[in-house]
């Protein structure tokens, strides 16, 4: 079992493997979820080492967390989990927004606070930036939750390389959540150097680009929703893609795991990648994802995974 890695600058210490938990209640996200499977994923999770649950207001809205709430509440279990949610979406005559000011992030934690049962969130991103706010700003109100105790840790996501530093003026930000994959490198020009050299944890989303990367597809899998409309998924791209994928299949066999492990761990070898989220809908998958952390990759491996997605 891989030791736990501390997310940033903060006190909060992580299995490397966590839980998204975007289809535990996240129905505006996922068709035909079960929120009792959901709950059982979660509980699943907490009975087998993961310590980290990362959820947001806007999966469900708000069921997300409040599912979560209702496991920690009657499963316990509270001090044992690292707990992340995020915030900034609001909505504003049936549309949404995104919020960063401020007044609506301090209304934000305790609304969260609230649909989690809970007086603290271990780490609380600001969802998406918004075109007002200045960063600092923004992550200033963060601070002085944290100060009062509401939170423990900062965390930001989807912000660019510009917010970010804006973000982080004072040094006050602990995680950057932002979308990478080996598909889907662009974090590598300047968000995971700047992360790596100030002391942010990289947490990348959709590291296994909507399952392209967990090597269960083939030429004839036919895809809808989402997928349909993902570019990875088109045509010629969708087959160079399977190719490249179909060669990580012989590092899997020989490390005795699944294509999708061996995906994860070669993330968790990059610098400032401290930890991966992976999502789950049904428990099984939350065992599995923990296989992740049986595997060792050489240096030699992980140049040559590097390679084969250039």
């Amino acid at each position: 079992m891989e030791k736990q890695r501390r997310l940033g600058k903060s006190d909060l210490y992580v299995n490397p493997v966590g839980l998204g938990t975007n289809a535990v209640g996240g129905h505006n996200i996922h068709p035909n979820l079960n929120d009792e499977t959901g709950k059982e994923v979660v509980r699943t999770a907490i009975d087998h080492g993961i310590n980290f649950l990362d959820t947001a207001f806007i999966y469900g809205p708000k069921r997300s967390e409040e599912l979560i709430g209702e496991v920690l509440k009657e499963h316990g279990g509270r001090d044992k989990v690292v707990l992340a949610t995020k915030g900034a979406h609001k909505f504003v005559d049936g549309k949404v927004v995104f919020d960063n000011s401020p007044a609506f992030l301090k209304e934000a934690v305790e609304s969260s606070l609230k649909r989690l049962q809970t007086d603290y969130i271990d780490l609380f991103y600001i969802h998406f930036p918004d075109d007002h706010t200045p960063k600092d700003e923004a992550v200033g109100a963060l601070k002085e939750l944290k100060d009062e105790g509401k939170i423990r840790a900062i965390g930001v996501s989807n912000f660019s390389i510009e917010q970010l530093k804006e973000a982080n003026k004072d040094g006050y930000v602990d995680v950057l959540q932002s979308e990478y994959n080996l598909f889907k490198r662009e974090a590598e020009k300047d968000l995971l150097p700047y992360t790596a050299e100030n002391g942010i944890s990289f947490i990348p989303y959709f590291p296994l680009a909507s399952g392209l990367l967990a090597g269960k597809y083939t030429k004839d899998t036919k895809f809808e929703g989402g997928r349909a409309k993902n570019p990875l998924y088109q045509g010629e791209t969708y087959l160079r893609n399977l190719e490249k994928v179909e060669k990580l299949r012989p590092i899997a066999k020989e490390k005795g795991v699944d294509v999708a492990h061996v995906v994860l761990a070669w993330y968790l070898s990059q610098p400032s990648i401290d930890a991966v989220i992976p999502g789950a809908k049904r428990p099984e998958q939350v065992i599995d994802n923990l296989k992740t952390l049986e595997v060792s990759l050489t240096e030699a491996d992980v140049q040559k995974i590097s390679a084969i997605f250039q």
